[in-house]
């Protein structure tokens, strides 16, 4: 009796992921889409000049990519994981590219903001997949190392998207900018092509469609109408009922999302006060840290003359200070807790914006250094007790929804705080830079330089004379009031923070 014996051939085994390269590439695709939040601020003042952007237009310019990036965000990584990261990332990337080499041939602020809006796409598309393409192909021995790395860049291409804007501008136009943006957008799709694995959730829901449209459309109709509202006036009918109407539909979000099957965010984790605490401390931050560069960068330009590279390295003490308290942060976290942690990291913001706020044209560059390192420190003490609250409130299973609400509420305080700031600076400057301000302009030229200069100070500036006394003059008084609603929405989340962080756990 004979028996034949057949060996099953051994299936071929996995390649291993290749955990350096994959780290560089999505850290530098995170880094392009991150460092285009803060980049553009350095050129506000030569886009208004090339373009002839008033103060609404370069608002929108800044904003529509903060706007479409934080209302895109949470369906785009759904997108992620239904069909597959390393696909979303390429299409991502795809399109930031794409709307960066366009964008570097737009002529007029109109083209721009499109643009931008186009560039918030392909952003929204990327950020989720870079972090899900590593907790989602790594080991667990790998993927901590690699989520500090992520987490590191996330908070530094903020300041390093403006130190290298300004290192261009000192050579080229701001043209130059969305170069950078394609080259690195380049380097990301070779690399990603190369290095990184396919990698999907087979048991990812269905996308949330309705939900996604509702929460775009309240967000759009809610920044629109605070972005617009110094062209119609606050207390106008069209103002107030945008703002009406926009959170009208966010609260019909929230409603559809607690009803839906497979929600695309489920309010009922905001039960969780770790949770709730967390993320309104990251949104404020984030609000004040983006309406501050928004702000500021203009001011070093336009009222004190700095080129814009000296005006990026003037913003390097806040990175010096915000670093080193981040990595004390897990001492004192462990002595004190996180809530003394982060409420005190608060208050240092507001402290350091207060401060910046009584900076004028003539002001020295010590007392702005004087703000900036606390503020600096505020947010690298603030941050990482925010970020932990929200991801300890929930269990192992739903950390992809605790980085999500991270990730949105980060994205969202600077979409709102561009926003307002940007808005509550055009108010008080139109309103501020006024035809008394010209008397020592003939009438009927006065008459025609207020018309084409209000709401665009870059332009005054420019201008000089008395035209450029009176934007300066306006544009200084704007700066206080913008601050100052920083400064107060940091103390109030200090406030809040205080009593919703629970003690436990911190």
């Amino acid at each position: 009796m004979s028996t034949s014996l057949t060996t099953a051939k051994p299936e071929p085994a996995t390649p291993p992921v290749p955990h350096r390269a994959v780290t560089a590439v999505v850290c530098i695709a995170l880094a392009a889409v991150v460092a285009a939040m803060s980049s553009l601020n350095v050129a506000l003042p030569d886009i208004a000049r090339s373009t002839h952007a008033d103060s609404t237009q370069l608002t929108w310019i800044v904003d529509a990519y903060s706007l479409f990036f934080a209302a895109l965000l949470l369906p785009a990584g759904a997108l992620g994981d239904r069909f597959g990261r390393r696909l979303t990332l390429l299409v991502g990337l795809g399109i930031f590219g794409v709307g960066s080499a366009i964008a570097m041939t737009a002529g007029g602020a109109p083209e721009l903001i499109v643009l931008r809006a186009v560039l918030g796409l392909g952003a929204a598309l990327v950020m989720p997949a870079t972090l899900s393409t590593i907790t989602g192909t790594f080991s667990a021995a790998q993927r901590t190392k690699a989520v500090s790395i992520w987490a590191g860049v996330a908070g530094g291409s903020a300041v390093l998207g403006v130190l290298a804007s300004g290192t261009l501008l000192e050579f080229w136009s701001w043209r130059s900018i969305f170069a950078l943006n394609v080259v690195l957008a380049a380097i990301a799709i070779v690399g990603t092509f190369r290095f990184v694995p396919e990698s999907a959730d087979p048991n990812a829901p269905r996308l949330d469609v309705s939900g996604a449209l509702l929460a775009v459309t309240g967000l759009f109709v809610l920044v629109y109408s605070i972005i617009e509202a110094p062209t119609y006036g606050w207390t106008a009918a069209r103002t107030l009922g945008g703002l009406a109407i926009g959170l009208a539909v966010l609260a019909g979000f929230v409603l559809f999302e607690r009803r839906t099957a497979n929600p695309l965010l489920n309010p009922r984790i905001f039960g969780h006060r770790g949770l709730a605490a967390g993320s309104m401390s990251i949104f404020v931050q984030f609000f004040a840290f983006y309406g501050f560069i928004f702000v500021v960068l203009q001011y070093l330009q336009l009222a004190r003359g700095d080129s814009p590279l000296v005006s990026a390295v003037s913003m390097l003490p806040m990175a010096i200070t915000m670093m080193p308290t981040a990595r004390l942060v897990p001492r004192l976290v462990s002595r004190v807790g996180a809530k003394v942690v982060c409420c005190t990291g608060l208050v240092l913001v507001a402290c350091g914006l207060f401060v910046i706020a009584q900076v004028d044209a003539s002001s020295p560059y010590w007392l702005l250094l004087c703000g900036l390192l606390p503020l600096g420190a505020g947010m690298g003490a603030a941050m990482t007790p925010a970020t932990s609250a929200i991801t300890e409130a929930l269990p192992a299973a739903q950390q992809g929804v605790g980085s999500a609400v991270n990730d949105l509420s980060r994205e969202l305080g600077g979409a709102l705080g561009i926003a307002v700031v940007g808005s509550v600076l055009s108010s008080v400057y139109r309103s501020n830079f006024t035809m008394p301000h010209l008397s020592d302009v003939p009438s009927g030229a006065a008459a025609g330089l207020v018309e084409k200069a209000q709401g665009s100070y870059a332009i005054a500036a420019h201008i000089g004379g008395p035209v450029a006394q009176a934007g300066t003059s306006a544009f200084v008084d704007a700066l206080h009031l913008a601050l100052l609603i920083c400064a107060s929405a940091a103390l109030a989340a200090a406030v809040l923070v205080a009593v919703v962080l629970p003690k436990k756990g911190s």
